[in-house]
């Protein structure tokens, strides 16, 4: 396919996906409202165009074209991306989720829409809304280009200490024709779920002869069907709370009731602070993923001197998932242990005698719907131009519901680590005449509650059981902007200077409530929801797993939906459950409002002579946030109380100020030899959750928590220093060093602070858990990339980044590899055209759990494409990703103690795609 791209000179131009390094800005040898045509005709000619653009830049960048994305096999922009050097993503759910640049967290980053704010929403009932973007929401055929900002200038938004990634979306008046109609259908088959799913994109456009007015329309349709199998734990536990250490259930003592004895009762008593698993089973988790996209373009050129634009984006998509785990709950069976093995401080084996297992099923709906709308604007008199932006973005997405039932077991069986990690580990249930128990559904069943009474009657003297809850957890994101930018062109040294405000309204939103499932006697089992067993290829990859894991059963999630939310389980005296964020602390935890305005003022200078050239630029910003949670009011012995009038409404403001210097130096420092500088001070500002101002207290054990609105935004010095040697055409061998000084980290905290405790009637010292600016950290590195192109039509792109990081404690930072790895060769001659790419990531942290650190083991992916163009209007490709169906491998402290190891199969895809 030939795309036209119209290019500023005075913007950045594309790089193509496959083109190793980082930066560029404006030609140097063109006026900036000179608009430059090229025609990209395949992979070579985009690798040149790119090396052509990399070479007269002057920010530090990568772009990825529309047509390397159409390419690259991938399902979303995020994947796209990953080829860049420093990029990398995190799949725990199969697709590409989050970004992380230059080894810094997701949240520290921003994505920006055609240069403005895009809201965003997750599905996932255990996400905070943060400033994440999602971006498994973006199809990657509304894309014109993706660039990558890993140095800031002053015009571009605030906000990233990693980089900023903004995605343009294609304009009517950069179509080749004057009439353009293009459309792709696409097999997707995943050979874990076995399912095949058709996906659909449509394009349409038009502008006339004279290329002052255009439209543009696009749909596109995604479906995907995942499963994802694993194993999972939930938390880890001391060997000593299976010897009365926990203090919440200290009777359970297996060495006191007889259970552990000889060698298990010395084990025990020699390592009381070896860590073991709490709980751990099987996990079989299906969810289908649909999306559908629509945008609209609209330009018009009413005069030479103006340009208007009007955009829009549309997307919808709903993640409707079941999850089905088997866990043996250790805390409920801390009493049962028979035998226990410890090796290097882990509890690598253990067994236990009629001890507890739990069946879990979630049944999930979630939705999202994003709305962008975006106008702007700009005039070109003779040596200056004015511009404005006006814009609106919202996001509703969130958990709409989730029914949630728990079925419980009673068996003997044994858990096995001894060969973590390449066997995560092993579950067998070992009495003969009860070893069935993950393939037989009628042995799970609701716990029925215990007591003298009659629950048939009503509730006095009986005490119901949990078999499960309801809860809903929907979210809001949304953003108003305006801005206006004033440039001005001249000769001289400075060539270019450029003045602007900008103002952003920001209000995030979450709420959540539920209710119990309570089970009265004469419990029900699983049996009686549609049970089945699971695929044949369950677990395949995963070694050491057993038959009884493999063959074990699964129940429909629909059944079980339906019968909690028709109350089928409720006594004739029970009335319906209602959801409220009352009834427990939990839920009304998580309801919070967070508003912010800004308002922003920048100047820049572009300089550029024959050694040399860049910009350099101030920013300063102004945040005012208004931060609302519920406060508690009414501690009881218990806690908080359960009603509205136990809790208030709380609001509390905040307000900072900015100043934002940065820099970008292009050094022609020979006649194929680039240096490049840049430095810059950049902020950050915490996540929406973390700045709740919900609060609570324990009077009894004097600890309490909650969220801070006072919290301030991360702050960074950047430094970054490049050498570029453009040895042959075609090709490019460069290097990277940066640096970045964070202050302001923000780390959760336990400290303490002195409140009036009603139990005691008296001001007394907590100790309070919430999130702080308590620390810095830094991070340093180097990026290397090489490029070239061959004879008979091969050529390869390779490169590697190294990130050197860790909080002032010490800890390591989210989501930062220290390695990186990408090696894509390619071929293309005549109609035909293929490529391979290959990437690493060594393991990173992910966050704290429980006092557990959480990390993901290294994981490597490769993809794979090949196409084949009939003619001008007719092209057929065929793709597959995560063909070696990767391991993602999730462990606290230690590899010994997996917490969460998953497959989610290979996608094969083949795409006809016409254009006329």
């Amino acid at each position: 396919m030939s795309i036209r791209h119209a290019l500023l000179a005075g913007s950045v131009s594309a790089l193509a996906l496959v083109a190793s390094g980082q930066a560029f800005a404006q030609t140097a040898d063109e006026p900036v409202s000179t608009v430059d045509e090229v025609i990209v005709t395949g992979i070579r000619a985009s690798l040149q165009q790119s090396l052509t653009t990399k070479r007269n830049a002057d920010a530090i960048i990568d772009v990825v074209t529309a047509e390397d994305v159409g390419k690259f096999p991938s399902s979303n922009v995020a994947e796209a991306i990953t080829i860049i050097p420093g990029v990398t993503v995190d799949r725990a759910f199969g697709q590409g989720e989050k970004v992380s640049i230059l080894g810094t967290d997701p949240a520290l980053n921003r994505t920006l829409l055609n240069g403005q704010t895009v809201a965003s929403a997750d599905w996932f009932i255990l996400d905070q809304p943060g400033r994440t973007f999602n971006y498994a929401l973006l199809a990657p055929q509304i894309v014109g280009r993706v660039e990558v900002f890993k140095s800031p200038e002053a015009r571009i938004d605030e906000g990233s200490i990693g980089g900023t990634v903004d995605v343009l979306t294609r304009r009517p008046l950069d179509l080749t024709g004057a009439t353009t109609a293009s459309g792709a259908l696409t097999y997707l088959y995943n050979d874990r779920s076995e399912e095949g799913d058709l996906q659909y994109s449509l394009l349409g456009g038009w502008h006339n002869e004279n290329r002052t007015f255009g439209v543009l329309v696009s749909a596109q349709h995604a479906k995907d069907s995942l499963r994802r199998d694993g194993l999972e734990s939930y938390g880890t536990i001391p060997a000593s709370y299976y010897n009365g250490g926990n203090p919440e259930n200290p009777g359970a003592d297996a060495i006191a009731n007889g259970n552990c004895v000889g060698d298990c009762a010395a084990t025990l008593l020699a390592n009381p602070d070896a860590r073991g698993l709490n709980s751990f089973g099987t996990h079989f988790f299906n969810q289908t993923r649909e999306r559908d996209s629509y945008t609209v373009a609209l330009q018009w050129r009413p005069v030479e001197q103006l340009d208007l634009n009007f955009d829009w984006l549309h997307v919808d998509a709903t993640y409707n998932q079941s999850l089905f785990a088997f866990q043996g709950n250790t805390w409920n069976s801390l009493g049962a242990l028979t035998d226990i093995e410890v090796e290097d401080g882990v509890i690598t084996y253990a067994a236990f005698n009629n001890a507890l297992s739990v069946l879990d099923v979630q049944y999930r709906e979630a939705e999202m719907t994003t709305d962008s709308y975006h106008l702007d604007g700009k005039w070109r008199g003779e040596g200056w131009d004015l511009s404005g932006d006006v814009g609106y973005s919202k996001a509703d997405g969130g958990t709409q519901r989730q029914l949630f039932g728990e079925f419980l077991n009673w068996a003997d069986y044994e858990v096995d680590f001894r060969g973590a990690p390449g066997s995560p580990g092993v579950l067998t249930y070992t009495d003969p005449a009860n070893n069935d128990v993950l393939s037989n559904p009628a042995k799970f069943s609701f716990d029925g509650g215990w007591g003298a009474g009659d629950p048939s009657v009503g509730p006095d003297g009986y005490n119901a059981g949990w078999g499960g809850n309801i809860v809903s957890k929907p979210t809001t994101d949304e953003e108003t902007y305006g801005q206006v930018d004033l440039g001005f062109d001249r000769a001289g040294f400075f060539d270019r200077f450029q003045f602007g405000y900008k103002y952003r309204k920001h209000e995030t939103d979450q709420k959540m409530s539920g209710v119990t499932v309570q089970i009265y006697g004469a419990p029900d089992n699983a049996s009686l929801f549609s049970p089945g067993q699971v695929p044949g290829n369950y677990l395949d990859g995963f070694d050491g797993v057993n038959d009884q894991m493999r063959n074990r059963f699964s129940v429909d999630g629909d059944a079980l939906a339906d019968y909690i939310e028709a109350g089928e389980y409720l006594r004739p005296w029970q009335a319906a459950p209602v959801p409220t964020i009352f009834g427990n602390a939990e839920f009304t935890a998580q309801n919070w409002n967070v508003q912010e305005t800004i308002n922003a003022f920048y100047g820049q200078a572009n300089f550029e002579n024959d050694l040399l050239r860049g910009n350099i630029g101030l920013r300063y910003v102004r945040t005012e946030s208004d931060s609302g949670g519920y406060v508690c009011v009414n501690q009881t012995a218990s806690g908080c109380g359960t009603t509205a009038a136990d809790w208030e409404w709380s609001v509390t403001s905040k307000e900072y100020d900015d100043f934002l210097p940065s820099l970008n130096v292009a050094i022609n420092a020979a006649e194929d030899v680039i240096i490049r500088v840049a430095a810059a001070k950049v902020i950050a500002r915490p996540n929406y959750a973390d700045m709740s101002n919900y609060f609570w207290l324990s009077d009894q054990i004097l600890t309490g928590g909650g969220g801070n609105p006072d919290l301030d935004p991360y702050e960074s010095t950047n430094l970054n220093l490049a050498a570029e040697w453009y040895f042959q055409p075609e090709a490019i061998l460069s290097a990277e060093v940066f640096y970045k000084d964070i202050s302001n980290y923000i780390l959760q905290q336990t400290a303490p602070e002195q409140h009036f405790n009603q139990a005691q009637n008296a001001v007394t010292t907590y100790q309070i858990s919430r999130p702080t600016n308590a620390g810095s950290a830094e991070l340093k590195g180097l990026s290397v990339a090489y490029q070239q192109t061959f004879g008979y039509g091969f050529g390869v792109l390779a490169n590697y980044t190294l990130v050197d990081g860790e909080a002032d404690n010490g800890q390591d930072l989210p989501f930062n590899s220290k390695h990186q790895v990408n090696l894509s060769p390619f071929y293309e001659s005549g109609p035909f055209s293929a490529r391979v790419t290959y990437t690493w990531r060594s393991k990173y942290f992910t966050g704290l759990d429980r006092g557990d650190a959480l990390y993901v083991r290294d994981v490597d992916t490769l993809d794979a494409t090949a196409g084949y163009r009939f003619n001008d209007n007719v092209s057929l490709t065929v793709s597959g990703q995560n063909l070696l169906d990767s391991e993602y491998y999730s462990y606290a402290n230690t590899v010994a103690l997996p917490r969460g190891v998953y497959r989610t199969g290979r996608k094969l895809m083949a795409t006809l795609a016409v254009e006329f």
